[in-house]
């Protein structure tokens, strides 16, 4: 008995033993821990600190330009979100192309230099040309225009307009139409009378500069104004400065009766035509998969134009028949008007 009593003690013993052992271990692990809690919270620099570094590779991420994505013959510029980053983006946005270099890229997405980050990602060719006239989607050639001296179309699904000179296609560029619930009238119209500056009628606070009419009821005219790259407008067609200036002085007026009740010749030729993809996939974007999904082929333009070219030519002929009659008119004015002013000469 005496020897199992023993037995009890050391087994008690033992237990005891590796119970404070265990309990020490536990304190010692509670302690450390807030240890690292107490100095975590009383050094809140070195905690920052390691937030700052573990957050490094993260934030150089971000900021690193997106590099252009080349996809053949237009390539992708994707822009970020973020608005700080953006700034980083459009440096080296600016130094990669010179001015007119990034404007001819901003007019390929139906943007101005204002609305630069309408998109977050812009068409780039991957060979520049300012003039646009490489990336024209417009025929270079038109032998259904080959009598119409002048002639300017608007196209709504791809938003540009082209100009044409007896069938030969002189300039193209970018526009902005007139939005969903405000559309452009489409077909076939004259321009009509020009100002250098002009107030809309929808609100006196928009001013539009090298406005020129082509719907006078309607008060549709082209001139510059905001392009955002897509259809905005309430129903005039928004242009690039430079182009509005062109065509400002490209285009002929009308010629008006003696007391401008009525029209005694029509200026040039205008067509407005198609529909736009309202809510799809802008039609520049396209051209990355396929460099020539924009391009309006002779055919289509032929079937297009065929039946308005009488028209065109005739009020062309009638143009030019009055023009000659008031050129006439004043050549035998002018020496009457001379005799009337001259004054006698005495010796």
């Amino acid at each position: 008995m005496k020897n199992i009593s023993v037995k009890k003690t050391f087994i008690y013993t033992c237990l005891c033993a590796i119970f404070l052992v265990s309990c020490k271990k536990e304190i010692e692990k509670i302690s450390d821990t807030f240890k690292d809690t107490v100095t975590a919270s009383e050094s809140p620099e070195e905690e920052k600190d390691t937030v700052k570094k573990d957050s490094v590779p993260v934030v150089k991420k971000e900021s690193v330009p997106p590099v252009i994505q080349e996809n053949g013959f237009y390539n992708a510029f994707v822009i970020p979100k973020d608005k700080k980053i953006r700034d980083s983006v459009y440096a080296e946005f600016s130094k990669k192309y010179n001015e007119k270099e990034r404007a001819a890229i901003l007019a390929l997405n139906r943007l101005d230099s204002k609305s630069k980050w309408n998109s977050d990602t812009l068409v780039v060719p991957a060979k520049i040309d300012t003039t646009l006239m490489a990336y024209s989607p417009f025929p270079m050639q038109l032998d259904i225009l080959s009598g119409v001296k002048k002639f300017v179309i608007f196209s709504y699904p791809i938003q540009a307009f082209g100009v044409y000179s007896n069938g030969s296609l002189i300039k193209w560029g970018p526009t902005s139409m007139g939005k969903k619930s405000a559309q452009t009238t489409r077909g076939l119209t004259f321009a009509n009378w020009k100002k250098k500056l002009s107030i809309s009628t929808v609100s006196s606070e928009w001013k539009l500069p090298y406005n020129f009419n082509i719907h006078n009821i309607g008060g549709i005219g082209w001139h510059e104004y905001t392009l955002p790259g897509y259809p905005a407008s309430h129903s005039c067609l928004r242009l690039l400065r430079k182009d509005a200036q062109w065509l400002y002085s490209y285009a002929d007026t009308w010629i008006l009766n003696p007391g401008g009740a009525t029209t005694k010749a029509r200026g040039t030729a205008v067509m407005v035509f198609g529909d736009y993809n309202w809510g799809g996939r802008k039609p520049w974007r396209k051209l990355l998969n396929d460099p020539n999904a924009n391009n309006i082929s002779v055919e289509e333009l032929t079937k297009l134009l065929e039946p308005e070219v009488p028209k065109m030519l005739k009020e062309q002929a009638n143009r030019e028949k009055v023009v000659d009659s008031i050129k006439t008119a004043k050549a035998m004015a002018t020496p009457i008007q001379s005799e009337q002013t001259a004054k006698p000469v005495t010796n």
